[in-house]
């Protein structure tokens, strides 16, 4: 049976015309224009909202600026130990030791988090060899600057609130990490690096009396 020649003409117009709508989005999406796009549904783009010192008839004072809860503190502004929340003394001294009970349960917790933030980079040991900085190393690419050892004598000396204000805003090349790590687990990671520094740099007297002998 033959196809009317009609029927096939009319099929490749069909199938033409039917690729012109895809051919407009290819061409949209790649193209640059000063207009605005399209908004379907303009709602999602354009809602109705109250701006500042206007009214606004749904509340019985007709304000549309909203007074505080009772109570309410302003993120950041409840933090007012500097000792515990910035390292710092009152007179904007380093704090020389931690503002924390250092115990067993503090420092297992910074061993966690210092795996997970810091041995990366500073190695588990904290001597500065992490995989990151091996394999950076190994790249030659020539842009690494290699982590600081904890066990330098001039981290050694450096205030528990410095090495906290290092964790929090960066240090060098380091960057900060304020952002994921909260204050008391900066503190913990603190007190787990200088765990680490009197592992590495331990004095015979250290050591328990009765221990002694079996070193020696």
């Amino acid at each position: 049976m033959t196809v009317p020649r009609w029927i096939l003409l009319t099929t490749v117009v069909l199938v033409a015309v039917s690729w012109i709508p895809l051919a407009l989005i290819a061409r949209d999406r790649t193209a640059r224009s000063d207009a605005p796009r399209m908004s379907l549904i303009p709602d999602m783009d354009k809602q109705p909202r109250y701006t500042s010192q206007n009214g606004n008839p749904v509340f019985a004072d007709r304000r549309a600026d909203r007074r505080p809860v009772d109570g309410t503190v302003a993120r950041g502004r409840l933090q007012t130990d500097d000792r515990f929340w910035r390292g710092k003394t009152a007179s904007g001294e380093w704090v020389e030791r931690i503002p924390m009970e250092v115990d067993a349960r503090l420092l297992e917790r910074g061993r966690q988090r210092f795996d997970i933030y810091c041995a990366p980079c500073h190695g588990f040991d904290g001597s500065g060899d992490g995989i990151v900085s091996r394999r950076a190393e190994a790249l030659r690419e020539g842009t690494w600057v290699p982590p600081t050892s904890f066990h330098t004598e001039t981290v050694r000396e450096r205030p528990d609130g410095h090495l906290f204000n290092s964790i929090t805003n960066g240090i060098r090349n380091m960057p900060a990490y304020g952002h994921q790590i909260d204050e008391p687990d900066r503190w913990a990671i603190v007190a787990y690096v200088r765990a680490l520094q009197r592992s590495q740099n331990a004095r015979i007297e250290d050591v328990p009396a009765d221990v002694r002998p079996q070193l020696r």
